[in-house]
C-alpha cells in the first residue's frame, strides 16, 4: 500500500537558513534537492512533508560533516515558535501537564511524531519517536525533536534546569562535544528509546500562568484543527503498535482495547483501508528494524526485545525472511 507523506509545520525549519550558511552550505539548493519549496520559510504554519525534512537534515549533516546539525537547529528554537500551542501550555499549572498537553496536540504539529509520558516513581520519562512508514533517515530529525522538547522544558523550568538523562536510540557521534554542551553530560546513546528522563519533583513544580484569554482562543483553534486532522485508522494502529511493541503486549486484542473497540470492529476498520493488523505490525517492525541496523549498535538480543520477539532466534528468523539476509550481515554491510 502506498503511503502519503506525513505533514509538519515549516516552523521546524526555524533557523535553518542561518545554520546552513554558517556550515558553508547553500540552504536553498539543499531544500531544492530535498523537494522543499523555498517559499515554505515565509510562513511557519505552512505544512511540508516530514519525509522531505528528514532528507534535508540528513543531507546537510553529511554535506557539512556536522553530526550535530539537527541538534544545533534545535538550539535555535524557542517555545513560542510552536505556534498557538505555546500559549496553551504556558497556561498549564505544572511542566508535567504542559508536556502532556503539548503531546496531545501532536497531530497539529507533526503527523509522524509519536510521543508519550510515563510516570515511573521519582522520574518522568518523555518518549518521542518518528513513525513514517518507510525507510527515511531520521537521526537528525530525532535529535531536532528531542532537542526542541529540551528547549521547551528549559523555557518552562528555567535556564538552570537539568534533565536526569537524555536518550537516543542511535549510536553516538564521533564528536559529542556539542551534544554535551547543549544537553548536559547525562546522555545515553544506543538507548532503548528517544527522549528525556526528568525528576518528577521538577515536573511537578508550579508554573506561573500567563495570557489566559489568548490561551483560551488558542485551545479552541487547536481543538478544531485536531478534529479536522483525524488520522486514518491505520496510522492510529501504527502508533499504538510502536508504543506497545517493546513490552510484548502488542496483540490485536490489546490494540483494540486501547482504541475502545472490539477485535472484529478493528479488523473491519482496517479492512476498509485495505489493511490487516498483521500487515501493519509487519510494516512497523520492518521500519524499526531498518533504523536499528542503520543507526544503532544494539545487539541481536536487544533488537529482538525492542521489536517484541520472544527470543533472539525468532527475531533472526523473521529478519532473514523479511530482508533476505541476516541482521548481523546487514549491519556490517551498512543497510538493509
Amino acid at each position: 500500500m502506498t503511503l502519503t507523506s506525513h505533514l509538519i509545520r515549516s516552523a521546524c525549519l526555524t533557523g535553518f537558513t542561518d545554520l546552513a550558511q554558517s556550515a558553508g552550505l547553500d540552504p536553498f539548493a539543499m531544500m531544492y534537492k530535498a523537494g522543499l519549496p523555498r517559499r515554505c520559510l515565509d510562513d511557519n504554519e505552512t505544512l511540508v512533508a516530514m519525509e522531505a525534512v528528514c532528507h534535508l537534515l540528513s543531507d546537510c549533516a553529511q554535506a557539512a560533516e556536522m553530526e550535530a546539525f539537527g541538534l544545533k537547529l534545535a538550539s535555535r528554537r524557542r517555545i513560542w515558535e510552536l505556534g498557538p500551542v505555546s500559549l496553551v501550555i504556558k497556561q498549564e499549572s505544572t511542566a508535567l501537564t504542559a508536556v502532556k498537553t503539548l503531546l496531545s496536540y501532536n497531530r497539529v504539529l507533526s503527523e509522524a511524531l509519536l510521543g508519550r509520558v510515563d510516570e515511573e516513581g521519582d522520574v518522568v520519562v518523555i518518549r518521542e519517536e518518528l513513525m513514517l512508514g518507510k525507510s527515511v533517515p531520521t537521526r537528525q530529525a530525532i535529535e531536532l525533536t528531542v532537542g526542541v522538547m529540551f528547549q521547551v522544558l528549559r523555557d518552562l523550568l528555567g535556564p538552570e534546569w537539568e534533565p536526569r538523562l537524555v536518550c537516543f536510540s542511535h549510536r553516538p557521534p564521533r564528536d559529542p562535544r556539542f551534544h554535551r554542551s547543549f544537553l548536559g553530560k547525562n546522555i545515553e546513546f544506543n538507548s532503548a528509546f528517544n527522549g528525556i528522563v526528568c525528576a518528577a519533583s521538577d515536573m511537578s513544580l508550579a508554573l506561573t500562568p500567563s495570557q489566559p484569554g489568548l490561551a483560551s482562543f488558542a485551545r479552541h483553534f487547536l481543538d478544531t484543527a485536531l478534529r479536522q486532522r483525524k488520522p486514518a485508522r491505520r496510522e492510529t494502529v501504527r502508533h499504538l503498535i510502536a508504543a506497545l511493541m517493546g513490552n510484548g503486549r502488542c496483540t490485536v486484542d490489546k490494540v483494540a482495547q486501547h482504541l475502545g473497540v472490539s477485535r472484529q470492529t478493528l479488523h473491519r476498520q482496517l479492512s476498509q483501508e485495505g489493511e490487516q493488523f498483521k500487515s501493519v505490525l509487519e510494516s512497523v517492525r520492518r521500519e524499526v528494524a531498518v533504523k536499528l541496523c542503520n543507526d544503532s549498535d544494539h545487539s541481536l538480543e536487544d533488537a529482538a526485545s525492542m521489536l517484541g520477539f520472544s527470543s533472539a532466534s525468532a527475531f533472526a528468523h523473521w529478519f532473514r525472511a523479511s530482508f533476505g539476509t541476516s541482521f548481523i550481515r546487514t549491519r556490517r554491510a551498512g543497510r538493509p
